[in-house]
């Protein structure tokens, strides 16, 4: 067992690991943090996309010690600071980005990281940037038009698949 230490959603926090334990593994059984999800335990699925440093990555495919003195944001760091939904979390549940909400957690995180790199992307570039997330239920449509109202941007315009 070795010490990990890293910095999750703004506060220090350290677990004793194998060297064999997921990114995932240890932010949900070592922290409790379990809004982040583990779909298909082979990097397909991005249900367990977090921020690491500022990267989305799919935490599945990280050794957690990989991450000792990162910075990690999961989906439970995404919230505003007085507990209400932030801009992109608002705008999945207004625009019905979500149904089983099983993807969601990953397609949140998905969705920042695209926004805080392209603040206006259009709707082919939304579209290929979810290409590594899975959505079993909603077809992607408003999941994108999600994207688009969180990025400001006029939803009214994305066509029907």
């Amino acid at each position: 067992m070795t010490k990990v230490t890293m910095t999750v959603n703004g506060k220090p926090v350290s677990g004793e690991v194998e060297g064999r334990t997921l990114l995932s593994q240890f932010l949900r059984e070592g922290l409790g943090m379990t809004g982040t999800h583990i779909g298909c335990d082979t990097s397909q699925c991005g249900a367990c996309v977090v921020h690491v440093n500022g990267q989305d990555v799919k935490s599945c495919t990280m050794f957690a010690l990989e991450c000792e003195g990162a910075e990690v944001r999961t989906i439970e760091g995404m919230a505003n600071a007085d507990g209400s939904l932030s801009t992109i979390q608002q705008a999945f549940q207004d625009h019905h980005g979500l149904q089983c909400g099983f993807c969601t957690p990953g397609m949140v995180m998905t969705a920042a990281a695209l926004l805080e790199k392209n603040p206006k992307p259009s709707e082919a570039e939304i579209r290929d940037y979810l290409e590594g997330n899975i959505c079993r239920c909603t077809g992607y449509h408003n999941i994108v038009k999600a994207i688009m109202a969180a990025s400001g941007q006029d939803v009214g315009a994305i066509a029907a698949e």
